[in-house]
């Protein structure tokens, strides 16, 4: 499904979504082209991860459309959706391991799942792609007994374990030490350019991005409020894209999730009555 002749494997078109009253994605346009790595950035909880649930069919646009190569994923029948999920790797921001299965297992199972491999081969694969990640040596053990970081390393093992198409990574750096961080970042780099496949990191770490990535998309507000080749994008002058590429504390940029004001909150005396250090909140 996602061999079809198309310039951009991702496309999205005035996407809105809300979880209640709570906005969080008002009118967000996007494209992913083919054979990049491509990273969308943002602060947390400006609705990255939700927006990689609407690209996978995990959940419904209020209004919009999400199109991977063509074909309009929400519009999709159940049978449909799952041929093209078969296609698209996913690494879950929180690993998403199976814990009652080892970690070969966990890497086995969508071999066993999506393909009629014979077992020897499956576990040839199996430690053909813990090695790419460094755990190899970790097949037998349980995912309670890994760190966190390894559990990370198992989790884009799994991900890559049909070469998919399409490769979609939900904070990938999160919780790695810096050495296990860039051969990561690395591997995806490779994986990417050796497999011919499309890759969407989306990510709140600058650094490695810029390094990984051939294109950046920032979000804020529930819209894409920048995007272009990575360089163009470090040399932006726009307040809200300059921020944050380079963590400047003033700008556009909220650090507070909307709320009251904190006197009102805590049904405290008016703002000039109140002791300084409150008054600064």
């Amino acid at each position: 499904m996602l061999s079809a002749d198309c310039d951009n494997l991702i496309e999205i078109r005035d996407l809105h979504f809300a979880y209640g009253k709570r906005r969080v994605l008002e009118g967000l346009d996007l494209d992913i082209p083919k054979g990049k790595v491509v990273a969308i950035l943002g602060a947390s909880g400006c609705g990255k991860s939700t927006l990689l649930q609407l690209m996978g069919g995990a959940l419904r646009p209020a209004r919009g459309a999400v199109k991977v190569c063509g074909h309009e994923v929400h519009a999709l029948d159940h049978d449909s959706l799952y041929r093209l999920r078969r296609q698209i790797g996913m690494m879950f921001q929180k690993g998403g391991l199976f814990s009652d299965l080892t970690v070969f297992e966990n890497i086995a199972f969508p071999m066993r799942e999506h393909t009629s491999l014979p077992e020897a081969v499956i576990s040839d694969l199996v430690k053909m792609k813990l090695h790419a990640v460094g755990l190899r040596g970790a097949l037998r053990l349980y995912p309670t007994e890994l760190s966190g970081g390894m559990a990370r390393r198992v989790a884009l093992a799994r991900a890559i374990a049909l070469d998919p198409d399409l490769l979609i990574y939900d904070e990938p750096f999160a919780g790695l030490d810096p050495i296990t961080l860039n051969v990561i970042c690395n591997l995806i780099r490779t994986l990417n350019d050796s497999l011919g496949s499309t890759s969407v990191v989306v990510t709140y770490d600058v650094p490695e991005a810029v390094k990984l990535a051939d294109y950046l998309y920032v979000m804020g507000n529930g819209r894409i409020v920048g995007h272009g080749p990575t360089q163009e994008m470090l040399d932006s002058q726009d307040p809200f894209v300059r921020q944050f590429l380079h963590a400047q504390p003033d700008g556009p940029v909220p650090f507070h999730f909307p709320a009251r004001p904190i006197a009102e909150e805590l049904e405290l005396a008016p703002a000039r009555e109140l002791p300084r250090s409150i008054r600064a909140l």
